[in-house]
């Protein structure tokens, strides 16, 4: 069967937990693993904007041995000059796996029906399951387990990223905290499936429009910009000083309410004074940049898992 990553709990828990382990094992040796030799060829398509996805996945494709085929979705216009189905056909009888930067869910999970091989999920405007990926991959390098931690994301709960921290945390075993204000709050069903997780991997799912309650005392605290991408028309209302994201802007004073060690995330670009401070972001307790690595181990590891059918160890 195929298996794609379209989302961060299409990995069981035991699967998330193998696919870290690999791309742990992959950053200790960078080049010991070969599944692409060939080289066989990855379809990389970007209908969004990109700089580190971009960056990540050529060059991971190509240390897995592979050839990354970079797709400028916008001369490709998939959906507009023919449909999805019909790409979809058309590219999976070319390459060994597609990896899609996208705008609907609806057209990434249509790539998927219709391709006989991996799809992964490099941004729709519902998940961000890879940079979950490497998220964890950098919480687990600085501080041991993940099951039973605790993380607090401040910001746009409505965005991909909170969306994607809700499932892939529950997933992990780890106590989430999404604090935004409540206007902008994750959808129903995904707070849900997220919730249902949790009760089965022993972590916990709480939304709050309290900053302060949902970072106190946390092992890691992450943030992400305010204006996502199709949203720069809102960017002067989102970044105004009386916007409802202001006061959950991750500053010395909110860190200081967390862990003494707590680990800062944010999985840029980042937009200093705004949705972070430039004292944590450029401060001791920020691992931005090992995170930003990590998407290239992380990405490794699930293309590996995934050309393996679930099966690589």
């Amino acid at each position: 069967m195929t298996r794609h990553l379209l989302a961060d709990d299409d990995l069981t828990p035991q699967e998330q937990r193998r696919v870290l382990d690999l791309a742990l094992a992959m950053k200790a040796d960078r080049y010991a693993r070969r599944p692409l030799e060939g080289p066989q060829t990855v379809a990389i398509i970007f209908d969004k904007p990109t700089l580190r996805t971009q960056l990540s996945f050529a060059a991971g494709v190509s240390e897995l041995g592979g050839y990354p085929m970079v797709v400028d979705g916008d001369l490709a216009q998939i959906g507009v000059r023919e449909s999805v189905a019909d790409v979809a056909r058309v590219v999976g009888r070319q390459v060994s796996a597609i990896v899609w930067r996208t705008y609907g869910q609806d057209r990434l999970e249509e790539m998927a029906r219709h391709a006989a091989v991996p799809v992964v999920n490099a941004l729709t405007d519902d998940y961000h399951p890879c940079q979950l990926l490497a998220d964890l991959m950098t919480i687990r390098e600085h501080r041991g387990d993940l099951a039973g931690r605790s993380l607090a994301y401040l910001g746009d709960g409505a965005n991909n990223m909170a969306q994607s921290y809700l499932l892939a945390c529950a997933t992990a075993g780890m106590h989430v905290r999404l604090a935004s204000p409540a206007s902008h709050r994750p959808r129903a069903d995904i707070l849900t499936r997220a919730e249902r997780i949790a009760a089965e991997t022993g972590g916990s799912v709480g939304v709050t429009d309290d900053p302060l309650a949902a970072v106190d005392g946390v092992d890691a605290v992450a943030t992400d910009t305010w204006v996502s991408m199709g949203q720069e028309g809102e960017k002067t209302s989102r970044q105004a000083e009386d916007s409802p994201f202001t006061p959950f802007a991750l500053t010395p004073e909110l860190l200081v309410r967390a862990a003494r060690d707590a680990l800062v995330l944010h999985c840029l670009p980042a937009y200093r004074g705004f949705e972070i401070s430039a004292e944590v972001i450029d401060g001791p307790q920020s691992v931005v940049w090992d995170e930003a690595e990590n998407r290239l181990h992380a990405q490794k590891a699930v293309l590996a898992f995934l050309l393996s059918g679930g099966s690589m160890p």
